[in-house]
């Protein structure tokens, strides 16, 4: 197989067939068996490709050794070819501290969301949404480390790139429900009531009025439930739960 022939299409095609049946084992050995063909294949394109899959394959798994060595594979690999400067290196730096930050290592992701953020900022466009992933993911860890007026900055920006975007809803509601349990990280549960109540509302209206019920907003409102359920919310948290499920088993 000649380098750089793999079809990055075809993988992520059939990607989505597999996370939208909420299939992660399958998905993953879909991953393991690509990245194979990439290292033998010399092709670095679809291997740094297959790596950042498998980083958010792992960490919605919760695995986290085998995330954090995909993120170290990935990392190297960017160095060993020089190109830091690109924006798909910017993207792995974004999906690797993104990992580090779900696995409580917020002061090693930080780095990581700053290199990124320095390549996005120069060559993306200044609404591209992939800023406003970036700067909603950044803000998580700014959270962690008690750098509150900094991750409000952050969360504020991503919401105005992606409430201007197509499919931006369900970012902008993920959004809200940072934004409320950053409120809560700074300010206590009962000080922060009133705009912890106000973010959870604006949420729920988001994703009750995203029309586009695939397998991306399956895996957003089951990403949501719990937020809403440990504000006791629990009704709503169960009304989630059972929407993923109907739209992962195909009803």
């Amino acid at each position: 197989m000649k380098s750089g022939s793999i079809s990055a299409e075809r993988i992520l095609s059939k990607l989505d067939d597999y996370l939208h049946h909420n299939d992660y084992a399958a998905a993953e050995r879909h991953l393991l068996y690509w990245l194979a063909e990439a290292e033998a294949s010399l092709d670095a394109r679809t291997e740094l490709l297959v790596r950042n899959e498998l980083m958010g394959l792992y960490r919605k798994q919760g695995k986290e050794q085998e995330a954090l060595s995909t993120v170290s594979a990935a990392l190297k690999k960017i160095e060993a070819l020089q190109i830091g400067h690109q924006v798909g290196a910017a993207t792995t730096y974004l999906n690797g501290a993104t990992v580090y930050k779900a696995f409580s290592m917020a002061e090693q992701a930080l780095p990581l969301f700053e290199k990124a953020k320095e390549v996005y900022e120069r060559e993306l466009a200044e609404g591209d949404e992939r800023l406003g992933g970036l700067y909603n993911n950044m803000a998580l860890a700014l959270v962690d480390l008690g750098r509150f007026r900094e991750a409000e900055e952050m969360y504020r920006r991503a919401i105005a790139i992606m409430e201007r975007t197509e499919h931006g809803a369900l970012e902008v509601a993920i959004t809200h429900l940072n934004m409320a349990s950053a409120a809560e990280a700074e300010h206590g549960l009962l000080e922060a009531d009133a705009a912890i109540t106000a973010h959870l509302q604006q949420a729920e209206a988001l994703l009750e009025g995203h029309q586009k019920r695939d397998g991306y907003y399956a895996f957003v409102c089951e990403k949501c439930a719990s937020v809403f359920g440990y504000y006791g919310y629990f009704h709503y948290e169960n009304e989630l739960k059972e929407r993923a499920k109907r739209i992962y088993e195909g009803a």
